[in-house]
């Protein structure tokens, strides 16, 4: 999937209710329901501002793990404890694509 539908897919997400849920291609279960109302919004309050591409339940011994993609495209990934404070950032390297290991489109 090309970055510019996971872009797409975000704009999906920050503009519409609960029930939307981003699915990223691998095996984790994606965040649904409120809890990704809830973790959307700390993420993005995290990096001030940016489109989410991905979600997961339980990554990186996280509660929660959600992808933003920054206005200079760089891409972070924010985790959250239960409660949906953010426990860690780090700059996710997998380049434009936002597949593990994938060449950039």
């Amino acid at each position: 999937m090309s970055w510019t539908r996971w872009i797409a897919a975000g704009a999906v997400v920050l503009g519409a209710g609960g029930g939307v849920a981003i699915a990223n291609g691998d095996d984790d279960a994606p965040i649904t329901g409120s809890a990704l109302e809830q973790a959307v919004a700390a993420a993005v309050q995290a990096t001030g501002g940016g489109t989410v591409t991905d979600t997961e339940i339980g990554d990186d011994g996280a509660a929660y793990s959600v992808e933003v993609r920054l206005d200079d495209g760089s891409q972070v990934e924010v985790n959250l404890d239960a409660d949906f404070a953010v426990i860690g950032r780090s700059v996710d390297d997998d380049g434009a694509s936002d597949r593990d290991g994938a060449p950039d489109d």
